[in-house]
């Protein structure tokens, strides 16, 4: 069978991500005392018996997984940026959580980036103690019931590309939402194009 074309692995969704992360406690200190995830079990890992593993729900079930060592000393110096290097990770807030961001970390006296505008989200860009760079994003829409963002994102970017604009803006967004809406939910109406209603 080697002459078969090869064939997809078919991912549905990220399962975990493992940090190298220090002493055990500042673990528990970061991932839940500052960014609220409960911490939802622990155990040896089973690769390194003399170290912890840690295991956090960022909010979706999903986990955030921590490798823990009592004898690794917290090192703040931000993580390198090297090619094949993780440049940040990225979390989901709400938006009535995105804006109280900066403030709760000013309150730490912890430097971030301040509230940046792109496009379709806000994000906020901050270190963690360990040095990695953490953004807490916040879309600015929400996708029409039974679709999910990166429905609404593939959307919008075909809408841009056709009109030739630098990057998806909220216009692109709503017109996105309104195209799915159409295009997925029936109507009585023969005729589902914008009036002028007045």
């Amino acid at each position: 069978m080697t002459d078969q074309q090869p064939r997809k692995i078919q991912t549905q969704g990220v399962h975990h991500i493992t940090l190298i992360g220090a002493d055990r406690q500042s673990s528990i200190d970061f991932w839940e005392g500052v960014l609220g995830m409960p911490f939802i079990f622990d155990q040896p890992n089973l690769d390194n018996p003399g170290e912890g593993h840690l295991y956090f729900d960022p909010g979706d079930g999903r986990l955030i997984t921590v490798f823990t060592n009592e004898a690794r000393i917290r090192d703040t110096k931000p993580v390198p940026e090297a090619v094949g290097s993780l440049h940040h990770l990225a979390f989901n807030v709400s938006q009535a959580s995105f804006w109280q961001i900066a403030e709760r970390l000013d309150a730490r006296g912890v430097q971030h980036s301040g509230p940046v505008d792109r496009g379709f989200m806000d994000s906020l860009y901050f270190r963690d103690p360990l040095g990695l760079r953490i953004e807490l994003a916040s879309y600015r829409f929400e996708p029409p019931e039974g679709m999910r963002h990166a429905d609404v994102l593939l959307e919008a970017h075909k809408i841009r590309v056709a009109r030739g604009d630098h990057h998806i803006d909220r216009a692109h967004l709503a017109d996105a939402i309104e195209t799915l809406v159409t295009r997925s939910q029936g109507s009585l109406s023969t005729d589902r194009s914008a009036k002028h209603g007045y």
